[in-house]
């Protein structure tokens, strides 16, 4: 995930999709040029009414948005969006990255949890337990050991509540399934924005994952990550923008939103082979199986 491309025009409103899908990991609460985490990280400026993106991807086929909370102010207002708005429900942790950096925050990991596992119990519509996971690319060694520790008590609180497991896994494959394997998957686990190849896809297929792909996709660099695209069933795929950032080709660099979808959707079908409406009516049910439904 990068914002320094320079690129900062919003990209033009695509075709609608010929039915609906949701876009399973959306943060409406972070901008790409703000927060602590920076391009990668929580936190960032919020937004005073999301409405206008909600109706926006709507009208493209998008009617319904999972929110993830990606530290404890975001897992805070994903609560409260999911709470307001039908077409939101959501999923609270505390980003991987983000467990290294409690302590200069003046809060512990015990702390944070207990947080975290009272917004999971907050309401009805909160319906997953993540982003959490594994991150070697922006924490280094020092900050490991924490992140592990977060990441076995959010696999934790998902199975004990029932609650869908998101996992965030940047350049820590085999360390995501080590711990995943010790620790015993929930029922319902999905590889949020899917990096891997067909290899890793298969070793998380057998584990029983969903896989969720972005807008990386459709990057050119990316095709170990279509042929991971072409050996999962069409049964554990879903779809996402992982907005503000990964915005699908040709508009990589500038603002991602879930009005983009439709790009990433429509790029998956393609790589695969499918027809685009049994695709989009596949990624619909299964998104509602994985995170519960209707809402």
């Amino acid at each position: 995930m990068s914002s320094s491309s320079g690129r900062a025009e919003r990209p033009p409103v695509p075709d609608p999709l010929p039915a609906p899908v949701v876009d399973n990991h959306c943060h409406l609460d972070i901008t790409r040029d703000a927060g602590p985490g920076g391009a990668d990280g929580p936190g960032g400026a919020m937004p005073p009414d999301p409405s206008a993106a909600i109706a926006e991807a709507a009208a493209v086929g998008v009617p319904r948005i999972v929110q993830i909370g990606c530290d404890l102010r975001g897992a805070r207002w994903a609560v409260e969006a999911a709470a307001t708005y039908d077409a939101l429900v959501a999923g609270v942790a505390l980003h991987p990255n983000e467990a290294p950096r409690l302590a200069e925050q003046g809060t512990d990991l015990d702390t944070a949890m207990a947080e975290i596992e009272a917004l999971a119990r907050a309401h009805d519509k909160v319906r997953a337990v993540g982003e959490t996971g594994l991150d070697h690319f922006r924490t280094g060694e020092e900050g490991r050991a924490v992140q592990v520790e977060s990441f076995r008590r959010h696999i934790d609180l998902a199975k004990r509540l029932d609650k869908t497991l998101v996992i965030h896994d940047r350049d820590a494959h085999d360390e995501v399934l080590r711990v995943l394997d010790e620790e015993g998957a929930p029922d319902r686990w999905v590889m949020h924005c899917f990096s891997g190849d067909a290899a890793f896809a298969r070793a998380c297929l057998d584990r029983g994952a969903h896989l969720s792909f972005a807008g990386t996709v459709t990057f050119k660099n990316a095709q170990p990550l279509r042929d991971a695209l072409v050996v999962a069933p069409r049964d554990r795929l879903l779809v996402e923008t992982d907005a503000p950032y990964l915005t699908p080709h040709p508009h990589r660099g500038a603002p991602n939103a879930s009005y983009l979808v439709p790009l990433t959707v429509r790029a998956m079908a393609e790589v695969r082979g499918d027809d685009l409406e049994t695709l989009c009516l596949a990624l619909d049910a299964t998104t509602e199986e994985v995170f519960g439904g209707p809402w």
